[in-house]
């Protein structure tokens, strides 16, 4: 069955009316007491407080109040913070550097304590993603604050005094990969950068396998609860159902015993009344070809809801049946009540990279209006059977187009338009949900995806007005392409692997599709009904001052930044939204952004130091309330910036961001005494490869594309990290230990070390 619920009712599929209802707002929504105690402020990530200090007649005047430099990613700065801190009683609480945990004061910003785990690192899995927040737990003075490490520790930190819990654990860590396997077994290596969830006084904890598994044999991420108090496990939801558990059908033949991910790395919502927690899970592997896995495969990407306390199934839906898209369910679920046709229904909404949202009544798993099971096309792919049909939710409607349409293709003039219909020529198109197809030489390379599998809507999420029933979503408008590779069989036993993410570029360094790049719209969610919807920001200066664009009186200001998807916070008074807020916080611009609620219109707009890598927050403290976020570029070392209203500005506001007591790291990214030097065989050798397999993302020389999402290498001077990511993979980048050997990962390593010490990658 593909929608399994313990507690089903029947589906709506009357008409919808709007009742207004007073009071709506209920004491579950909106960070609470003018605090902020998870990534989207309460536990069902809303993003909403109703704090008013900060409204339209004043919004223009915020200042920095206080600056707080990032602790460093051991041997260089760090340029990509994605922490959103929490506030209690006065405290922030962040995670930065390795693995660590900060508190810092309120009002000025300045460290109160600094946790450091020992060992500082249990796996090298990477730094560059970089963990978004924490989860706080009290039970009267008793106070924890848990963090879901990079290298797959969940760690217990006493609030108080910055102290490993010596009762939580091994001295207050538990090592997630022991156990993870249903027999018992433990994995290789899991991590996660997304925050645990607090369920009364279970801790849930997330974790993420290898991100491209070298074979079909690889690591999935079943759930599990923890006592917090212990960190004894309490229950396991296995997220591959195993013999005898529902779902365990929908994995043909042994695919169960092997299939890997199927996890959660994004966040997860819980409903603190009813002890319900919401699981938004990812595909299994691979992401791009499932025909070792023929059948639905749930969990995947489904929405599960379990009782947190229990780990016992309540209901779920699957939003993506046979997974061959990347199209994991990215960001939070967001709960609220909303009115339909008279009725109050709590509510859970489930935002997708494909631009669509679903909405369930979150206790009883049925949907708030039809979803239609509808055809799409099957795969050519040998061994590959694509599922017939996909879900498509009635209302709301898609907040972007999808698949691929001819007229959609930018058009400013005749040659741009003929040259972006040559471009679209070279992929398989088709409506959305058409499978990947085999790089083909001298033929198609691949399938034009959109929206693109880093959507849509990703981790960045929405923020819902419990006042209004109004929920507004952030989105990129971006196709991408999914394609297969022929693997080397002494490699692999994979049949197809993925092939390298890539963003579909346009004529002359464009974009392919016309503007807007990048928008936010307003949903009122008690109608299913779009009410406003703009641009996020004007064009780039690359677009604005591009010499093919000038002279026909184009609306810069309403483009859109391309490759932007940046978090919403939303308050009694206004939203609020930067310019910026990408994986790689490269694209976008420094303008942080107040937005009437009603109308989208602009209020204010602020200037950061810096471009945004996080979601913001907002709390009130000492007759203040602050906004904070992370701010960071490949230049301007990572910080978190706090403004506020005249007044409450501290010394920490002037200059540079606040000293921070540090230890010695030496020079930024420095190699030490690993050699670099490559001879002109091995120079020739690397710069073919880096111009076959990285130069699409990263540029020719290592400088970033423009409106691309790949970072520049500015800072990749050490070979033994660069080595890593090349070997093992990224994000969006996929593992090369499946094409390359070892000496062409090494040569390759030093050569993007050499490219970066230059100090200009675009010089060598």
């Amino acid at each position: 069955m593909r929608w399994l619920a313990c507690r089903l009712n029947n589906i709506v599929t009357g008409a919808v009316l709007l009742f207004f209802v007073p009071g709506l707002a209920l004491s579950q929504y909106g960070a609470p007491d003018g605090e902020w105690h998870t990534w989207g402020g309460d536990h069902g990530f809303t993003r909403y407080s109703a704090l008013d200090q900060i409204d339209a007649s004043n919004v223009a005047n915020l200042q920095l109040a206080w600056r707080w430099r990032a602790l460093p990613l051991g041997d260089r700065p760090d340029s990509n913070l994605k922490a959103t801190p929490l506030m209690v009683d006065g405290v922030l609480y962040a995670p930065s550097g390795q693995h660590q945990v900060v508190a810092l004061d309120a009002a000025t910003g300045r460290e109160i304590w600094r946790y450091t785990p020992d060992p500082a690192r249990v796996a090298e899995r990477g730094l560059g993603l970089g963990s978004r927040s924490l989860a706080y737990w009290r039970d009267g003075d008793d106070a924890r604050i848990f963090h879901n490490t990079l290298d797959g520790r969940l760690l217990a930190i006493d609030a108080r005094t910055g102290l490993a819990d010596p009762a939580f654990g091994d001295n207050g860590s538990v090592m997630l990969r022991e156990g993870l396997f249903p027999d018992g077994s433990d994995a290789d290596s899991v991590g996660s950068s997304s925050p645990p969830a607090i369920v009364g006084d279970v801790v849930v904890a997330q974790v993420v396998g290898t991100i491209t598994a070298p074979n079909m044999e690889a690591t999935p991420g079943h759930i599990r609860g923890y006592d917090v108090r212990t960190g004894d496990l309490v229950w396991r939801f296995n997220t591959i159902p195993q013999p005898g558990e529902p779902g365990h059908d929908s994995w043909q033949g042994d695919s169960w015993r092997y299939t890997g991910n199927t996890g959660v790395w994004s966040m997860m919502s819980v409903d603190t009344e009813t002890g319900y927690i919401y699981l938004p899970v990812e595909a299994g592997s691979n992401d791009f070809y499932g025909g070792h896995r023929h059948g639905d495969n749930l969990f995947s990407q489904s929405l599960v809801c379990l009782d947190g306390r229990t780990g016992e199934l309540v209901w779920h839906y699957q939003l993506t049946h046979h997974g061959l898209w990347d199209y994991d369910p990215p960001a939070a679920p967001i709960l609220g009540d909303i009115v339909v046709d008279g009725r109050r229904i709590k509510t859970v909404t489930q935002l997708t990279k494909q631009g669509m949202s679903f909405v369930f009544d979150r206790i009883t798993g049925e949907p708030v209006w039809p979803i239609e099971e509808r055809p799409v096309p099957p795969s050519e792919v040998p061994g590959e059977r694509a599922s017939p049909t996909q879900p498509f939710p009635t209302l709301p409607e898609p907040y972007l187009s999808q698949g691929f349409h001819e007229e959609e293709l930018i058009d400013f003039t005749p040659a741009l338009r003929s040259e972006a219909v040559e471009i679209a020529s070279r992929y398989v198109r088709g409506p959305m949900y058409t499978p990947p197809t085999p790089l083909r030489e001298g033929g198609t390379q691949g399938t034009w995806v959109n929206p693109g599998y880093q959507g849509g809507s990703n981790w960045n999420g929405a923020a819902f007005d419990p006042d209004s029933g109004n929920m507004f979503v952030p989105l990129r408008n971006a196709p991408m392409v999914a394609a297969l590779l022929t693997p080397d069989p002494s490699r692999t036993n994979w049949q197809y692997l993925r092939a390298p993410s890539v963003f579909i570029q346009g004529p002359r360094g464009l974009p392919i599709t016309r503007p807007p790049w990048s928008l936010i719209t307003a949903t009122d969610m008690n109608r299913g009904q779009h009410i406003w919807s703009r641009s996020i920001g004007p064009a780039s200066d690359h677009i604005r001052n591009h010499p093919d664009l000038q002279g026909l009186d184009l609306d810069f200001d309403s483009m859109g930044h391309p490759m932007i998807r940046p978090s919403p916070l939303v308050t009694s008074t206004l939203l609020f939204l930067a310019e910026a807020g990408h994986l790689s916080g490269d694209p976008g611009g420094p303008m942080f952004r107040a937005y009437d609620k009603s109308t989208g219109e602009v209020v204010a707009e602020i200037e950061l130091p810096a471009k945004a890598t996080g979601a913001p927050m907002t709390y009130f403290h000492k007759g203040y309330q602050y906004i904070v976020i992370a701010v960071a570029t490949a230049e301007h070392p990572a910080e978190l910036v706090a403004l506020a209203l005249p007044g409450a500005a501290t010394d920490a506001a002037s200059g540079p961001a606040a000293p921070t007591p540090v230890e010695a790291a030496g020079p930024d990214n420095s190699t030490g005494d690993v050699g670099v030097a490559l001879t002109e065989e091995e120079h020739a050798r690397a710069a073919q490869l880096f111009g076959r397999l990285c130069a699409g993302c990263h540029g020719e020389q290592g400088q970033g594309v423009t409106g691309g999402s790949a970072p520049t290498l500015a800072h990749s001077r050490n070979p033994i990290h660069n080595r890593n990511i090349i070997e093992r993979g990224g994000v969006e980048m996929p593992a090369f230990a499946l094409q390359l050997n070892v000496a062409d990962m090494d040569i390759l390593s030093r050569y993007v070390s050499v490219l970066s010490a230059a100090g200009n990658p675009a010089r060598r």
